[in-house]
């Protein structure tokens, strides 16, 4: 049975001001904020509980293969290691790229800076078109120690999780959360969020956002520049 929770509006009447200059209108405002903050905290936790509950998955039963960093092939199974669940990002980082999608970038930085904590829960693959010394040599410049890196052999896996367009010869991030029970490996959640989902004025962002740049931005003033992208590099 679920506790009963007090309103959030009354939770946040219990706010401390640090600040004994902070004026009425503002001290008003950061309550009514901070009320908002607490329901979203709650919602967090029912997305969480609704994506705990969902069914089993569709099997995916394609015979895939992977070069992995030791230079051998392996399957999409052997990617689990120890754990019974895999957290995948397809990385747009294919063959025909001089360098590596900077949104793909940003995203797994703060991902390989928690690795090693991650990894002590579920398993973790980085998975690209390209060879797999090119990933790591990648992964090297931007201080990646990590992350463990896959070569898709061929295309068929990355038009499979709908990764790579072939018509186009267009690649699209994926970010996939698999299940393994003997052999045999099911997809459990992924982003589903498309073009056709976005609001006006915003990319087609899906929740929860777990690129820390974004979330951060959302605490500024300012807040997101829905104009400005993030750059592999910014000269001097």
């Amino acid at each position: 049975m679920t506790a009963k929770l007090t309103p959030a509006d009354e939770l946040a009447a219990k706010r401390k001001p640090r600040f004994s200059s902070e004026s009425a209108a503002y001290a008003k405002a950061r309550q009514a904020l901070l009320a908002e903050e607490l329901e979203v905290r709650r919602h967090l936790g029912r997305l969480a509980r609704q994506n705990r509950e969902l069914p089993e998955g569709p099997e995916l039963s394609g015979d895939w293969k992977f070069i992995g960093m030791n230079g051998n092939e392996t399957g999409l199974a052997q990617m689990f290691g120890r754990h019974d669940t895999l957290v995948l990002y397809h990385w747009m980082y294919g063959p025909e790229r001089n360098r590596s999608c900077p949104m793909c970038t940003n995203l797994l930085g703060p991902l390989a800076a928690n690795a090693a904590d991650l990894r002590q829960q579920v398993a973790l693959a980085v998975v690209s078109r390209s060879k797999v010394e090119r990933m790591v040599a990648f992964g090297i410049e931007r201080g990646w120690r990590e992350l463990p890196y896959y070569q898709a052999v061929g295309d068929d896996f990355s038009v499979a999780i709908g990764g790579f367009d072939v018509e186009k010869r267009a690649e699209i991030p994926v970010l996939m959360v698999l299940r393994k029970k003997g052999t045999n490996v099911r997809l459990h959640w992924m982003g589903e969020t498309t073009m056709e989902m976005a609001d006006p004025g915003e990319d087609p962002r899906g929740a929860v956002d777990i690129a820390p740049l974004w979330n951060i931005l959302d605490l500024t003033p300012a807040g997101r520049d829905p104009k400005w992208y993030p750059r592999l590099s910014y000269g001097d």
